[in-house]
């Protein structure tokens, strides 16, 4: 055998390279490696990292984008709720949402109608219609100011964000990709009609040498920075950074409903229930310089939040009520939007170069709620290039954990007591709630808390934590913490550092690799 024979032998071939593990990326893995591509997804930090885990945490159509005109992408969201609802039911499902009538914003028939189109253009089928609330005799009304007398109340779904990416990684991983975490794409060179990708893992600094026949850059927010560093396009200016922050105060009204507050600048906030014990408030819309460090909520951004939702509370919501808050910087493409609230939330895929030199996918915007339906138009031109293989299936495929009736989570959550009767229900409901049918993998023959092994706080026991290292590339406490789960928002400094000190020393002893941690 020739250096060239033997060489080319050596190199991987991936017929479609990501890069970027957030929910874009991850969803465009599971589509394409099911339809029988083999594919390699490069992230160079954890999964949902980014802009993916700092979402307000909804599947849903978009109300306020109807006044924007953006018809075509409110539907496009609409049509997918209950798509992805019975897909992950462990992970998503529907809420109610209260919206106070303000007679001084919008009026009660510019609400009505909006609220009419959002019940009919979408194929809506199993989530309860829009309907009028009496404030003064419901309960939604307990908590806001006695000045709101009316209310409309409508449905869209919860998702936690982060662990939808996660699932998508994992039923990829499980059908053949490539999934890797902390692995950055340092070049891509177009050669001989294919990729050359030299690739770099992060943590140990070792370099690998790859081809592919298409590169789909799903980069997010480091979109025109991958164009730049990567491709050698210096001059790109795609997307705008916009910070959407949040803040999570303790909990601030009894029932399981959420608020949509109106604020007299046209936007719009909500105040979800949270994690049991909180409520999620958000989100802003602020300008996001070039910096893309860690984005951190500003004081003025904690401000306005307090003050829009207290404007709606009885009881103010005021800045040392603020418990834990989270930021994430939105890519949305530019085009031409003079406020940051106007710009488009739809997606844009750009085509670079063609099937015979080596194609690039650049993916700019999109919002977790259509990242299926992203997935097959990104996959539509994977096909034109390197020919149809097998159908679309991710619309009635379930994500790993989720193999169960939508309407059927409470008897899950029954099997599971009954099976471990020694055990907590709140914990088995929450461990149901994050894995579904895999939540037996974290249970294994446990009847006792002592079988589940050490408490790290907040219900967090070292089964759980060494089922995610092995089988959700979990390598830190924070990927454990604040992406995998948010129970790190009760943890402190030093209850995170001794998590972190025994993934540390498990995964020296266990040998747990963020290559092979889905195959254990």
């Amino acid at each position: 055998m020739n250096k060239q024979s033997q060489h080319a032998r050596l190199t991987p071939h991936y017929d479609v390279l990501i890069i970027g593990g957030g929910i874009n990326g991850c969803g465009i893995a599971r589509d394409a490696v099911g339809r029988g591509y083999t594919v390699c997804l490069c992230e160079a930090g954890d999964f949902g990292g980014g802009t993916s885990s700092a979402s307000t945490k909804l599947v849903h159509g978009g109300l306020r984008y109807l006044e924007h005109y953006e018809f075509m992408l409110v539907r496009k969201a609409l049509m997918e709720r209950e798509v992805l609802w019975n897909n992950a039911p462990h992970i998503i499902w529907p809420m109610r949402f209260v919206l106070p009538h303000h007679s001084g914003l919008r009026p009660a028939w510019l609400l009505r109608l909006g609220l009419f189109l959002y019940d009919h253009i979408g194929g809506r089928k199993l989530l309860p219609a829009t309907s009028s609330l009496n404030l003064r005799d419901d309960e939604a009304g307990k908590p806001l100011r006695p000045l709101f007398r009316k209310a409309f109340e409508y449905s869209d779904c919860w998702v936690e964000d982060s662990r939808l990416v996660v699932l998508n990684a994992l039923d990829a991983a499980q059908r053949g990709a490539d999934m890797r975490t902390h692995t950055k794409v340092a070049s891509a060179q177009r050669s001989d009609g294919q990729w050359r990708v030299e690739m770099e893992d992060t943590l140990s600094g070792g370099r690998q040498t790859v081809t592919a026949g298409i590169i789909v850059n799903a980069a997010g927010p480091w979109v025109d920075m991958v164009l730049k560093q990567v491709f050698g396009q210096n001059d790109v200016s795609n997307v705008r950074l916009v910070r959407g922050s949040h803040i999570v105060i303790r909990r601030k009204f009894a029932h399981d409903k959420a608020y949509i507050f109106q604020n007299d600048d046209n936007r719009i906030i909500f105040a979800i229930p949270y994690e049991g014990d909180y409520t999620l408030i958000g989100t802003t819309d602020a300008e996001h310089g070039p910096d893309m460090g860690k984005p951190e909520i500003s004081t003025e951004e904690i401000e306005y939040l307090c003050a829009m939702a207290s404007e709606y509370f009885s009881e103010p919501v005021t800045k040392s009520d603020v418990v834990w808050t989270y930021s994430g910087v939105r890519p949305l493409y530019d085009d031409g939007a003079s406020k940051a609230q106007e710009a488009t939330r739809d997606y844009v895929i750009r085509t670079d170069g063609d099937k015979k030199g080596g194609l690039l996918l650049n993916i700019f915007g999109g919002k977790i709620t259509t990242f299926r339906v992203l997935a097959e138009e990104i996959l539509k031109d994977v096909e034109a290039a390197l020919g149809a293989r097998q159908p679309s299936w991710t619309a009635n495929t379930a994500l790993p954990g989720g193999d169960f009736p939508a309407q059927g989570f409470d008897a899950l959550v029954n099997e599971y007591a009954d099976a471990h009767p020694g055990l907590d229900r709140k914990l088995i409901t929450r461990l149901a709630r994050h894995y579904g049918t895999r939540a037996k993998l974290v249970l294994g023959n446990a009847q006792t808390t002592a079988d589940l092994g050490k408490l790290f706080g907040n219900g967090l026991h070292e089964a759980e934590v060494i089922y995610l290292m092995r089988h959700e590339w979990a390598l830190t406490a924070q990927d454990i913490l604040f992406r995998r789960t948010k129970l790190g928002i009760a943890f402190d400094t030093e209850q995170i550092q001794a998590l972190q000190a025994f993934m540390d020393r498990a995964a020296k002893t266990r040998h747990t690799t963020t290559s092979e941690t889905y195959l254990h």
